[in-house]
């Protein structure tokens, strides 16, 4: 099971959103340059971030995307749902009726706790989390130097 190119790279431009603070709108085709996301892809991904309630958005010369709501009111897990859609390891999970070995079944137990896990890990932590993260990251990185 992976998680998609959708959240990973809608994941990373929120965060260059959040770093960014309060400068007003940036253009998409900006942090697609920054963060190294294509820029249509990266337009597909807007759209229901948007629509979600996570981005707002402009157009004309000065439009582009800001947070919706500060960085610390955005759990991963709501920007996971919207572009992926809820976390199953297996479909049996959510639709139990569907398998006939569902209620004595001892893997269905593990993938269920391994869905539970994911979305603790995923509720429990914000997009200033993970901001934070990245500042801590780079800061790491620049005190590293070779000789």
């Amino acid at each position: 099971m992976k998680i998609s190119t959708r959240s990973r790279y809608g994941i990373r431009a929120l965060i260059s959103l959040a770093l960014s603070g309060d400068k007003g709108p940036i253009p998409l085709k900006d942090i697609a340059a920054k963060d190294g996301i294509p820029f249509m892809y990266l337009q597909k991904l807007a759209a229901p971030l948007v629509s979600g309630g996570i981005l707002r958005a402009s157009r004309g010369i000065n439009g582009g995307v800001w947070l919706a709501k500060p960085p610390e009111e955005i759990k991963l897990s709501e920007v996971v749902n919207i572009l992926e859609g809820p976390i199953m390891p297996v479909d049996c999970i959510a639709e139990m009726e569907d398998c006939f070995r569902a209620p004595y079944c001892a893997s269905r137990e593990i993938w269920y706790e391994l869905k539970t896990a994911i979305d603790s890990v995923l509720e429990s932590n914000t997009l200033k989390d993970l901001a934070d993260r990245q500042v801590k990251n780079e800061s790491l990185q620049a005190d590293m130097y070779s000789i």
